[in-house]
């Protein structure tokens, strides 16, 4: 029996959206007032979903204190509080949209889990805008 289990998680940050092969005025006509040269921040949402068989010895598919614990030490204590440009290693060269933010928080949790285990990472850059990745 397969089924979905969610975490929910949360962290702050700031960026900026930024092509540093564009001048300025292209990069304001793409990413607005993202692209402002003094960052911005947002309150990030995160939904972590593990998919998988229902364990019949403990009736998991992940015991959700080891999945709060993999989230607090690889997401939120990487990038709570932090300039995603400037005080991380994964958004040194890439532009920290909430796409490549998505993907990159897949790639640091995934390792962490049974390789038999789905993973959906949906991450919240507003109450509105949010994006959604499994892998594929």
């Amino acid at each position: 029996m397969t089924i979905a289990v969610t975490r929910k998680a949360h962290f702050n940050a700031a960026h900026r959206l930024y092509n540093p092969t564009w001048d300025e005025q292209k990069n304001k006509e793409v990413f607005g007032l993202c692209s402002l040269p003094n960052y911005h921040g947002h309150n990030y949402e995160l939904d972590v979903t593990v998919i998988g068989d229902i364990n019949p010895e403990t009736g998991f598919v992940i015991d959700l204190k080891y999945l709060k614990t993999i989230i607090k030490k690889n997401i939120e204590d990487r990038f709570d509080h932090k300039n995603l440009n400037q005080d991380t290693v994964e958004f040194k060269n890439l532009n920290p949209t909430a796409e490549n933010i998505a993907v990159v928080i897949w790639h640091l949790l995934k390792p962490k889990l049974n390789p038999n285990h789905g993973l959906s990472i949906t991450l919240y850059e507003t109450e509105r805008n949010f994006v959604t990745y499994n892998g594929n």
